[in-house]
């Protein structure tokens, strides 16, 4: 492991600094969290607010400590990988878990219901009986919307709407709908899976009161005056289409003019919306009660929000890069079949290149307690800065190019500036998010300074 590049990382779903082995529990949720969700490096010897390197005593002692109390506190057995790592005259105890195959794990002392974890952004978090349940679908290889709904029978299809919406493309036989996954084989029974009536339950919103999409058009930049709402209740694949209704309703654009043709331009690429609300449906976490998908529309942003973590054993960073997993193999293969869906992981890769194409900001992923959400934004991605950089600061980038980390005195001589000089810009530097300063503290003499992953 790279020590170096950890330390210039910050906090995330995958990485967390601890001081030292004081708080044993807060250790182990962490060693949980990351085996139950996409695993992760637990660096112990750095404070975890500032990133100062403190360092460890008795590593070796420290090493065979904590893997004791790895040991004998966490089931299912939990074995990480732990190393010790050289750092000037100390050391650092770099602790590695990978997404477990044994999910899920928890606290001895606790139990399973009051000791299990997760990860969410840069935090451990409690999970509740439904992520329970979503951690042992994982280790079964299974999915929520291919549970069969035994109470009910194939009656609880419509099977006319689901045959009009596929007419474009083929006819639906009776005997596709087990094929589908529409409905399933029960105890000797034809019954309808968790996805077939999401997807064209006849009395669908009676078992699944949250499965519909709440859209809203909100004046300025907050949720204190809304202008115009709607609630859409159609079945999935038509609520997408009625989404963009809305969305477009209330989407500013204009009409440029090329000789005799007209073409209008939304503020948002349109196929960038599509694409999230498509995933927001596709992806959602319908085992969740008490929110629907929803749609918020500001002067400066839209956000699209599902109930839903990211499917676990993936980061943000995975979805950026284009790597996706479908929570929801039923709705997926319907959306599949209908052209909502071209290609597997393929919609958040096409909504950036949308707004990079069209001068906009990139979308931003994040988690939000239990949902997932994307926000769009309308403004051109030069005008997000709200400050400049100067020739000196472009200098002191350029610097930290090579990569292999400067002073603040190696940089001062590179630029023809004094020290003093150009600590103060590395400190504006650092606070925009432009560079990182790895130290044991803030006076530490032989502090580095390395350019950000983002730069």
């Amino acid at each position: 492991m790279d020590i170096t590049h950890i330390l210039k990382t910050p906090e995330s779903k995958t990485l967390e600094f601890k001081q030292d082995l004081s708080s044993p529990d807060g250790v182990l949720r962490t060693l949980i969290s990351f085996a139950n969700t996409s695993g992760g490096i637990l660096v112990i010897g750095v404070e975890d607010k500032t990133r100062h390197v403190r360092g460890i005593s008795d590593p070796l002692l420290l090493e065979e400590r904590l893997a004791n109390i790895v040991s004998d506190s966490i089931s299912p057995r939990l074995v990480p990988n732990i190393e010790l790592s050289p750092w000037r005259d100390t050391y650092l105890l770099l602790v590695q878990v990978y997404p477990s195959n044994s999910r899920p794990h928890y606290l001895k002392s606790k139990g399973l219901e009051k000791g299990t974890y997760i990860r969410v952004g840069s935090t451990n978090r409690l999970a509740d009986s439904l992520l329970i349940c979503e951690l042992q679908r994982i280790t079964r290889s299974e999915s929520y919307d291919e549970e069969p709904m035994p109470e009910l029978n194939s009656e609880s299809i419509d099977f006319s709407a689901a045959s009009e919406l596929f007419s474009a493309y083929r006819k639906l036989k009776l005997s596709d709908l087990e094929t589908l996954k529409i409905v399933t084989k029960y105890q000797g029974r034809t019954v309808p899976t968790v996805g077939g009536m999401l997807l064209f339950g006849k009395d669908r919103e009676r078992y699944f009161p949250d499965a519909w999409v709440q859209a809203g058009r909100f004046l300025g930049e907050h949720k204190k005056n809304i202008l115009d709402s709607q609630e859409i209740h159609a079945y999935p694949a038509i609520a997408v289409d009625e989404s963009m209704s809305f969305i477009q309703k209330h989407l500013m654009h204009a009409i440029e003019v090329s000789g005799i043709r007209r073409k209008e331009q939304w503020t948002i690429p349109l196929v960038a919306i599509r694409e999230a609300i498509i995933n927001a449906i596709a992806h959602a976490d319908y085992s969740q009660r008490g929110a629907p998908i929803r749609i918020a529309i500001f002067d400066d942003r839209i956000e699209i929000e599902n109930p839903g973590l990211i499917p676990f054993n993936l980061t943000l960073d995975d979805l950026y890069r284009g790597i996706s997993k479908l929570r929801n193999p039923v709705i997926g293969r319907i959306f599949h079949e209908l052209k909502l869906i071209e290609r597997w992981g393929s919609g958040i890769k096409r909504m950036m290149e949308a707004c990079l194409d069209a001068g906009l900001e990139k979308p931003i992923l994040e988690e939000i307690g239990t949902h997932f959400r994307v926000t769009f934004f309308t403004k051109k991605e030069h005008a997000k800065h709200d400050f400049q950089l100067d020739k000196i600061d472009e200098a002191i980038l350029h610097s930290l190019k090579k990569g292999k980390g400067l002073s603040t005195q190696q940089i001062a001589d590179e630029i023809g500036r004094s020290s003093r000089s150009t600590r103060s810009r590395l400190i504006i530097l650092v606070a925009r998010g432009l560079a990182v300063e790895v130290g044991s503290n803030a006076k530490d003499p032989k502090r580095k300074y390395y350019l950000t992953e983002k730069r």
